[in-house]
This record gives C-alpha cells, sequence and structure tokens, in this order.
C-alpha cells in the first residue's frame, strides 16, 4: 500500500473470496489491527477454523452488489472445492478490475464479469504437463486438474485465444504454482494465445494487453489507469 502511495491503516475493508488458510489464514489479525470490517459470504463465515474469530463482519450474497467506500464490489459464484467461493469485479471512477482466482474452469458467468474490465487478474496456476510429472501424490494432482480444482495456463489460454474481448489494458496472471508452474511458463502461454487470437482474429483486438506475473515474494507494481 505504501508503494502505491496510499497509507498503510486506510484499509476500509477486507473482502474474502473463500475460507482456505491461503486467502483467509490472516484475515482475523488484519481486521483487529485495521479496525476493518470483513466482508463474506455466509457459507464461508460458517467454513472458517474456530480460531478466525472476526471483530466486525459484513455479509453479502454472491450476485448481490455492495460498496466499500467508493468501491463498487460485484461478489460472482466460482467452482472451487471451498463453500461459497467467489470471485470479484471492483469498479471505482470509470474503472472495472475483476479477480478471479482459484476456480477449476471459467464457467459462463465467470466469462460475463472478466467481459469489459480494464484489467483482469486471473489465477495461472499450473502447467499441465509440470504438475503430471510433479512432486504433488496423485490424489492431489487429480484435485487440482478437477473442475472444482485451480486453473491452469493451458484453460487461461483458451479463454484468451478464443472468448477474451479485448478490453483490458492490464492482464495479471496470478496464483502461480511454486513446484507446477514458473513466471515464465505461465506468461509464455498468456502471450501466444493472445498472438494466436491477434492472427485468428485481427480485428479483435485494438491493442494487446499488457501481460505481468505477480511475484512470490513482493507486491506487483501498482497500475495506473
Amino acid at each position: 500500500m505504501v508503494e502505491a502511495g496510499l497509507r498503510p491503516n486506510g484499509l476500509d475493508g477486507i473482502v474474502l473470496t473463500h475460507e482456505h488458510a491461503d486467502h483467509a489464514g490472516h484475515a482475523a489479525a488484519l481486521a483487529q489491527e485495521f479496525n476493518a470490517p470483513v466482508y463474506l459470504a455466509e457459507g464461508t463465515r460458517q467454513a472458517l477454523r474456530e480460531g478466525q474469530r472476526l471483530p466486525r463482519v459484513e455479509h453479502f450474497q454472491p450476485g448481490q452488489r455492495f460498496t466499500v467506500g467508493d468501491i463498487e464490489v460485484a461478489p460472482f459464484l466460482v467452482p472451487h472445492d471451498a463453500s461459497d467461493p467467489v470471485a470479484f469485479r471492483f469498479q471505482a471512477e470509470g474503472v472495472k478490475i475483476a479477480f478471479a482466482v482459484d476456480l477449476g474452469f471459467l464457467t459462463t458467468l465467470v466469462k460475463e464479469h472478466l467481459r469489459g474490465c480494464d484489467c483482469l487478474v486471473v489465477e495461472a496456476n499450473h502447467d499441465l504437463e509440470m504438475l503430471r510429472r510433479g512432486p504433488y501424490p496423485w490424489f492431489i494432482k487429480q484435485r487440482v486438474m478437477s473442475r472444482l480444482g485451480h486453473l491452469s495456463n493451458h484453460a487461461l489460454a483458451e479463454f484468451l485465444e478464443f472468448e477474451f474481448d479485448g478490453a483490458a489494458r492490464h492482464l495479471v496472471l496470478a496464483h502461480l504454482s511454486e513446484n507446477n508452474n514458473s513466471p515464465e511458463v505461465a506468461r509464455l502461454a498468456a502471450t501466444q494465445a493472445l498472438e494466436r487470437r491477434r492472427v485468428r482474429f485481427p480485428l479483435s483486438l485494438a491493442g494487446s494487453p499488457e501481460v505481468h506475473v505477480t511475484p512470490r515474494s513482493a507486491p506487483l507494481a501498482p497500475l495506473r489507469f
């Protein structure tokens, strides 16, 4: 937040996609430190561990918009092995940003919410061959590859080649697996898919989006609109 020019204590709210520890593990501590409400679906609240006692809670229904400060938030359901998992589309001052990670495939509903956005933050979790050859036990590999698991580079590339509307100026590849993907592999899959789309549908992209890959150990540099 400091790197983006924001006050480090300036949180108006915390929104949760689902209850898994890598997404909600520190929600209670953050909420207490920043005195900020936590917005979450009822299924997420029920599924949180007993130790996650949130001091201030605001419930939302997937499909019903709400506001946090001057940001309109549209939560929408995604296919994942969690209780009431959602992704979000944020809108403020005419800018729309979609945030969709932890989903097994891109449903029609998800694709609709990705349309018309200035920035897409989308999961590129794993390379299929790296996952198949990797160290995970087979039952975890099956979970990751399932329709309630995680989005692969290949699945995202298919969307970019055939169904991406070309509106986004920034494409952010997020939630990369440490063992089953790499920034270089994920970026190559996305950029090659965008190039194939340009060849296949030459009038569909006014300009290719800038492709970013979220680093594991540092924040992504601020994006300006």
